[in-house]
């Protein structure tokens, strides 16, 4: 539907939407406990709105909005072809099993539907039958695994991985079993015709409405089509939920990264392929050793580096240089083995062109005057001319080390320009939404680093009564976060508030190693059940804290975001520090140096927004729906004693604030609110 000149079409489909989910609306009568809200059909009319006038919408709706039907509601009723995207797999399925089948059964809309994800999210095929002929298992656990994913792989329909819900999302069987875009063969592949990324793409392209995480929509908006071409042609309205995450992700997509891992594979993929062809082994079994082995010499050459660096100081490590060379040397020679086996088997091909391509990373993540005669670049199409890297200025090159590899990787710094481009492009509505998007009210930072001119923005805060429900304690008498017993004054000042609500919290530490400290600390006392992240899967130390009952969870950054424990399970969120982005990021510390080459200000400008944000994000784990309370205590003192201060606590719901723990300890000790009746 599109608007007329008058905008009748466009209000038309914005009463429909309010009306769906007002009292007595459609939802109301279809779906049980389903309670109307103002915020909720405010922020339903704003979309309506953008679908139609084909816009662009930037809308901060706070927890409790019920923002996920708010853009379904009129999304479904326009008929529109669409594309939503969600932050994490997790939401998306969350999303497309139970949240999009109520409210399109409620509204009787006959849309088709599908989920889609990216291509490791799902069985290979033809890697799983080479796989089982390689020893390639190191415990018992791990052939226990192969096993139950072979017995699966001959009852799935759709081939998700996520049906495993006994496979861990890091097990190393799944580069085994799963493709890339380097390693996929195509339409080359013996087993096309039952590849389950050829038919959930099918399954997409034909459907009305799409459920895909950011991850895929950036990737098919760069370009990276995987060889199957667009998502949905002619998508006429997007949604990004979770927008928030968006830039930092755009620019990984809009980059190049090189890891110690995809190397490894091509050796051995290399190697796997000989059993097709005997002759091959002889040819092929030396350069690939040669390849494993530079790889890993390479990493045994960066210890004693920080974790994470910029290229220049990779570089200038005794050794380093030395290595980088042996490896592209390496890639070269397997390259140049495979070259006269391409048309033996379509295998073989694949090997040669990723050998192709990473030597052409190798060369272009160097970029340096004269490294094109050592890291020899075979593809021109993202060099500036032929035999010269191109080096983008807007690049930052950095490194970053993992227990037993590494990523040698290429950053834009702005991507707000590519961003603008596809969109402007798709002719499309555009809808970016999240619970976490302004600072202190205002969305110029995030428009900025979308690509948005002037967008249509709106403000629904969270319906929750939060004088009632929340209180946000600031400790006295704390350290700078600078100092060496911080923590240890973190975890004093916590502790009256945790025996006060008997456990029940979540404790957010902006480094892992203040989080390891604090868990010491805890653990001497044994009070209550202690969750520590990175000791179990995340989703298991979740699990077992909402059982336990008064557990105390220990979580880093990625804690902030994407978890919802709705209930008394969660009654204390505590943050550690203000979480200013870490020092050692090589790709932020360059983003702030070209906004003060531009004359911006990198602190007013970057820095504190960025942070804002990040708060926003770990201070909503607290309260998830009417009924629940809880406290926010925040120990950075800097809240108090900086000026940008204000503009933290500027950005947070309206709790009331105290600096007394005596207020914290009889919150706990009063009785709940009666409840209100609300779901």
């Amino acid at each position: 539907m599109s608007a007329t000149q008058d905008g009748t079409q466009s209000s038309a489909l914005a009463r429909r939407s309010t009306a769906a989910l007002a009292s007595g609306g459609l939802l109301a009568q279809q779906i049980p406990a389903f309670a109307p809200r103002e915020a909720q059909q405010r922020l339903a009319a704003a979309v309506a709105q953008a679908l139609d006038q084909r816009g662009t919408l930037l809308a901060e709706a706070g927890t409790g909005t019920g923002k996920t039907f708010a853009y379904l509601v009129p999304l479904l009723l326009s008929g529109q072809k669409a594309i939503v995207s969600t932050g994490t797999r997790a939401l998306q399925d969350q999303l497309y099993h139970r949240d999009l089948p109520r409210v399109r059964d409620a509204l009787g809309a006959g849309l088709k539907t599908a989920l889609l994800k990216g291509r490791a999210n799902y069985l290979c095929r033809y890697r799983l039958e080479h796989a089982k002929g390689e020893p390639r298992f190191s415990t018992r656990e791990q052939i226990s695994q192969f096993q139950r994913i072979v017995a699966w792989s001959g009852r799935t329909r759709m081939g998700d991985l996520a049906e495993l819900e006994a496979l861990p999302e890091d097990s190393p069987l799944l580069p085994m079993v799963t493709s890339t875009a380097d390693n996929c063969l195509g339409s080359e592949c013996p087993m096309w015709n039952e590849c389950f990324v050829l038919q959930a793409r099918q399954r997409a392209q034909s459907a009305d409405l799409v459920v895909v995480n950011h991850h895929l929509l950036l990737a098919d908006l760069a370009l990276k089509q995987e060889g199957f071409g667009e998502i949905l042609p002619g998508a006429q309205a997007f949604v990004v939920d979770e927008a928030h995450q968006l830039p930092e992700l755009a620019a990984q997509f809009f980059g190049e990264s090189l890891s110690a891992r995809p190397l490894v594979e091509l050796a051995r993929d290399a190697l796997g392929e000989c059993k097709d062809v005997p002759s091959a082994l002889a040819v092929l079994q030396q350069p690939a050793r040669e390849l494993e082995h530079a790889t890993r010499a390479l990493r045994a050459t960066m210890e004693g580096l920080p974790g994470r660096g910029t290229r220049d100081r990779a570089l200038h490590w005794p050794a380093f240089d030395s290595g980088l060379e042996a490896v592209s040397t390496a890639v070269a020679a397997l390259r140049d083995a495979l070259a006269p086996l391409r048309e033996s088997s379509p295998g073989f091909d694949a090997c040669h062109a990723r050998a192709q391509e990473n030597t052409a990373r190798l060369a272009r993540w160097v970029g340096k005057p004269g490294s094109e005669s050592t890291f020899p670049l075979e593809s021109t199409a993202t060099a500036g001319v032929e035999g010269k890297v191109d080096s983008d200025p807007e690049d930052v090159r950095w490194y970053e080390l993992s227990p037993r590899g590494f990523r040698l990787q290429r950053t834009p710094l702005d991507v707000s320009g590519p961003l603008r481009t596809h969109r402007e492009q798709s002719h499309a509505a555009w809808v970016f939404t999240s619970a976490t998007l302004a600072v202190e009210g205002s969305f110029d930072h995030l428009s900025t680093r979308l690509g948005l001119d002037g967008p249509e923005t709106l403000l629904v805060p969270s319906p929750f009564d939060w004088p009632e429900q929340a209180l946000c304690y600031l400790p006295t008498r704390m350290p700078q976060p600078s100092d060496r017993d911080y923590t240890w004054a973190v975890v004093e000042a916590v502790r009256p508030v945790l025996q006060a609500s008997g456990g029940r919290a979540f404790v957010l530490f902006a480094s892992h190693r203040a989080l390891r400290e604090a868990a010491e600390l805890l653990r001497e006392e044994g009070e209550w059940p202690l969750f520590v992240q990175g000791e179990a899967p995340r989703h298991v130390l979740l699990q077992r804290f909402r059982e336990s009952g008064n557990g105390v969870l220990l979580g880093a950054a990625s804690f902030r975001e994407g978890v919802d424990v709705a209930g008394e399970a969660l009654s204390v969120v505590v943050i550690d520090k203000l979480p200013f982005a870490a020092p050692d990021d090589p790709v932020f510390e360059a983003r702030l140096q070209a906004i003060r080459r531009a004359g911006g200000n990198p602190f007013r400008d970057e820095q504190l927004p960025q942070a804002v944000i990040a708060l926003k994000q770990g201070v909503g784990r607290l309260i998830r729906t009417e009924r629940d309370r809880g406290v926010l205590v925040l120990c950075d003192p800097r809240l108090t004693q900086k000026s940008y201060g204000e503009t933290f606590l500027e950005s947070l719901p309206p709790f009331r604030t105290t600096r007394s723990v005596a207020d914290a300890e009889a919150f706990f000790a009063a009785p709940a609110p009666s409840d209100k009746g609300l779901p």
